[in-house]
């Protein structure tokens, strides 16, 4: 390290004490000499006199972050005068001392700035370790789906903490997350069709004798139906604009919990949240989850109610263009006259156009905004090698999430959501899992193309791996032919054809899926933020 101070040899006894503890300390007594020094050398660390004759603490700061940006500054002055503090973090000092100084200050300001990384690193890993055995006990005492939303929090928690560390233990965690997903996959098996079966029918043969039977053994078994996405509308929209609230839906596509965790830290201090999830219908794709949304209806009774409104797999027109007056259908069926504007955004041209309009939106009781950013960049991951590259792991995929984020026209947004009188609600349709694992399966060429669902008929495949739906209208699923079911991929699986299976893997291995059953793609965040109130 490099001390400054025009009193050095006053301080004899404090760089004896640091040499002491193994740290180098280089002196200097003015300004002119520390610039020289960093010229010659690149130090871990400057502590910096702001009262120099010569050239003050605060130019030589000025000219020390020109020769080396990176070194972090400590200025130690006797003055506390506000405008020098103002000025010295303005040109991003790294602390801030005031004189006299102890030698267990300026330790613990090195301790902070040269050894934070290593010092965080060894006690996130040490918090997870001792976390470790109550999350491998809580994934096995997992009865309900709140003990499973609660299980993912805590995995994201920790996926997060170890991400910002140099810590070795993110492949343990990884390990962790894959048997949450398998023990997942068995409860979504178990329960998903009683919570999605048609009102006032039975889910299964074993339960038709005695429906009153059937909700005892739901009961016992910790059953309960969660908020999924037909709920949403109704569950929350609703309440809030009968509250008299304005509402602002954002709909950001593909959006995982733990890209919302990273999303809530660049806005959290221009908001009041509340966090909860709900759980995406399978198949957890566009078409579906989002299109049940903004219906409030389940997938059959969007194509049996409003047939114009619902493309099948098989037809070659978007999926989900529809979605404006799918909202107009939910809000007539609840006899509601909500005035309500509906936009899109796909690029910078249609982000330009809609900021255009935002001051022309208040008129409105309820402004949905969709953003498809996210998806659009998971599938351009599996397209491009370039972008392959760029978010080669998890952590980078959150990484390019949030660099997009501070340069979108969403950053722009959320300043103005912040100074309005909107409640806004942030959610998705469903997230996606990085999927690895390859899992053989053999349909016609009718059979759709998404790689962690398919619906056809005369599917073959190993039951073991899969979740399958033989009757779809008891999962209120659209059946284009009769015989046809849906098959949906567990944890990080997706389906491969024998045909060219060598280049199918190793096109689409380590690509971000979605469509499946995993905690990752399922249990998906919904928020509700209120401007901040200053003062």
């Amino acid at each position: 390290m490099l001390w400054v101070d025009d009193e050095i040899e006053l301080l004899r006894a404090h760089i004896l004490f640091l040499e002491k503890k193994g740290y180098e300390v280089v002196t200097v007594s003015n300004g002119t000499d520390a610039l020289d020094k960093c010229r010659q050398r690149t130090f871990d660390l400057v502590l910096l006199d702001e009262m120099m004759p010569g050239i003050s603490g605060l130019e030589t700061l000025q000219r020390l972050k020109e020769i080396s940006p990176a070194t972090p500054v400590v200025m130690v002055t006797k003055s506390e005068e506000e405008n020098i503090m103002d000025q010295a973090i303005g040109s991003k000092i790294a602390d801030y001392l005031i004189k006299p100084v102890n030698p267990n200050q300026i330790l613990l300001t090195l301790k902070k700035n040269i050894h934070r990384k290593e010092i965080v690193t060894e006690v996130t890993q040490s918090g997870y370790q001792q976390d470790f055995q109550q999350i491998a006990l809580q994934i096995d005492n997992c009865k309900t789906i709140d003990d499973w939303m609660d299980i993912y929090k805590r995995i994201v928690h920790w996926e997060l903490e170890l991400s910002s560390t140099d810590s070795n233990m993110t492949d343990m965690l990884q390990m962790q997350k894959e048997e949450a997903n398998n023990g997942f996959f068995k409860y979504i098996k178990a329960n998903y069709m009683d919570w999605v079966k048609p009102q006032g029918a039975a889910s299964s043969p074993s339960a038709t004798r005695n429906i009153a039977l059937r909700q005892r053994m739901q009961a016992t078994k910790g059953v309960e139906r969660p908020m999924m996405s037909v709920d949403i509308f109704k569950q929350k929209v609703f309440p809030l604009l009968d509250a008299g609230e304005k509402v602002f839906l954002i709909m950001i596509d593909n959006f995982r919990f733990d890209q919302w965790r990273v999303l809530a830290q660049e806005i959290g201090d221009m908001f009041d949240i509340e966090e909860d999830t709900y759980v995406s219908i399978l198949p957890t794709a566009t078409q579906y989850a989002r299109n049940a949304i903004f219906s409030g209806l389940m997938p059959a009774k969007i194509a049996q109610m409003f047939p114009d409104l619902w493309v099948d797999e098989d037809e070659e027109e978007g999926k989900n263009l529809n979605e404006a007056p799918l909202i107009q259908t939910q809000l007539d069926r609840f006899r509601r006259h909500d005035s309500f504007s509906y936009h899109k955004i796909n690029d910078s041209a249609a982000a330009d156009k809609f900021m255009q309009k935002f001051n022309q939106l208040s008129a409105n009781h309820l402004n949905v905004l969709v953003v498809n950013f996210i998806d659009m960049l998971s599938h351009a991951r599996t397209e491009s090698k370039m972008v392959r590259e760029l978010a080669n792991n998890e952590s980078a995929y959150r990484s390019i999430t949030i660099s997009w984020f501070r340069h979108s026209v969403l950053a722009e947004l959320f300043k103005l959501l912040a100074q309005s009188q909107y409640t806004v609600l942030i959610t998705t349709d469903h997230g996606s899992i990085r999927a690895t694992r390859p899992v053989k399966i053999i349909g016609d060429r009718n059979t759709n193309t998404n790689l962690r669902y398919k619906l056809g008929k005369n599917l073959n495949f190993n039951a073991k791996d899969v979740f399958v739906i033989k009757d779809p209208s008891a999962a209120q699923l659209p059946a284009p032919n009769l015989s046809t079911s849906y098959v949906f991929a567990a944890g990080d699986s997706f389906f491969a054809y024998p045909n060219n299976y060598n280049y199918y893997v190793s096109y689409y291995k380590d690509t971000f899926q979605h469509g499946g059953i995993s905690m990752e793609e399922m249990i998906v965040p919904l928020i509700t933020m209120r401007p901040r109130k200053k003062g």
